[in-house]
């Protein structure tokens, strides 16, 4: 048996607790049947970070994380802590980890699973059966860029500014991780950006084609600028694999690819960073797309399957255990067939079930699948 993997969990503040008790479950059902072992430490951030020692996170979790094989992530905020000092907000946590690992390729599924088509706002036909990912730079771009701000001007006019500004690294390494994650899926790989309106687009646009050309002859490659991308998105989202992009439209373009999937309570992601030159270990965190909904916290009603996803991308992408995430993926997919809902995803003819419950059932299930 393989070495145990040390995954850093922490489960945040609001249905963060709840959804990754049921991760939990999965994690205990693998080391019980021995086929990999994790060696699990959980910690505080967040919120809950701030009430127990006044800041969002510590330095003694970082150093946890960077030295550990993945972190698995819940969710943090909420409306009590609004009042808290920017440095010490419960978001705050979560930047510096995406920050000190430098996890700067976030991926973001958008899978739309049979039991699921009825869930989404479009045409049946137009979503069955999507599978796209998209890529988005995570640690630069407009959110980062210098100067930032309120300015005033000689005359006493008032200016805020906001840089979008990219180094030639910073893209290409965005770009290797989409070349080779198309690779071992569909092999296309299009990079949306504005180079017809901005120069970061038309340096985007340079470095991409370059990249596609000397290192990945082999990847189907096209531009798209990012406007026209969304469109394509809800016309035709099926001629998409892998969709690089910048910060700032990453961000637009992967919560409309989430809106087509019917519901934010579905969907994972990953955030990823370079893999070390020596001993080739990737810095990794995942969690899932929704918030911390703290309106429904500790009701039970939370739907812990895009934490459970999350799990299985990082068995996929940290562990190189695909066999075990297909299996992950699979539990989810029958569950759902079962007809098995949370409030969120509820559809007539489904059997409403607790966040507790929808763990019970996927355990029942992985037992199942395993005789």
């Amino acid at each position: 048996m393989a070495a145990n993997r040390s995954v850093l969990v922490l489960p945040g503040d609001g249905i963060g607790p709840e959804v990754m008790a049921q991760v939990q479950r999965v994690i205990n059902w693998f080391d019980d049947k021995g086929s990999v072992r994790f060696d699990v430490t959980e910690d505080l951030a967040g919120g809950a970070c701030y009430d127990t020692h006044g800041v969002s996170i510590r330095d003694e979790t970082m150093e946890i994380a960077m030295n550990t094989d993945a972190v698995l992530f819940g969710a943090v905020g909420g409306p009590k802590w609004d009042d808290v000092p920017r440095e010490h907000r419960p978001e705050a946590g979560l930047l510096r980890l995406r920050k000190d690992l430098d996890l700067f390729a976030n991926l973001r599924p958008a899978i739309v699973l049979d039991a699921m088509v009825g869930a989404s706002t479009l045409k049946a036909e137009v979503v069955q059966g999507l599978d796209i990912l998209i890529l988005r730079e995570l640690t630069s771009g407009v959110y980062f860029g210098q100067p930032k701000g309120e300015q005033t001007l000689d005359d006493g006019t008032v200016r805020v500014v906001d840089t979008q500004a990219y180094t030639e690294e910073e893209i290409v390494r965005v770009l290797r991780v989409g070349f080779e994650l198309a690779r071992k899926r569909k092999n296309k790989v299009h990079c949306a950006e504005k180079s017809n309106v901005m120069e970061t687009g038309v340096f985007w646009r340079q470095i991409s084609a370059r990249v596609a050309k000397e290192e990945f002859p082999d990847v189907e490659f096209q531009h798209i600028l990012a406007d026209n991308c969304a469109m394509q998105l809800i016309r035709d989202p099926h001629q998409f694999d892998v969709i690089v992009t910048d910060n700032l439209f990453g961000d637009i373009l992967s919560d409309e690819a989430a809106m087509m999937t019917g519901s934010l309570g579905m969907l994972p992601s990953a955030s990823l960073g370079n893999p070390d030159p020596v001993t080739g270990k990737r810095y990794a965190m995942y969690e899932p797309v929704h918030g911390s909904a703290p309106d429904i916290a500790g009701e039970g009603k939370a739907n812990p399957l895009a934490m459970l996803l999350s799990f299985a991308m990082m068995l996929r992408y940290s562990f190189d255990l695909g066999d075990d995430a297909d299996r992950v993926e699979t539990v989810v997919q029958n569950v759902l067939n079962e007809g098995y809902r949370t409030g969120d995803i509820m559809q007539d003819g489904c059997h409403l079930v607790s966040t507790e419950e929808m763990g019970t059932k996927l355990i029942a299930e992985l037992d199942r699948t395993a005789d």
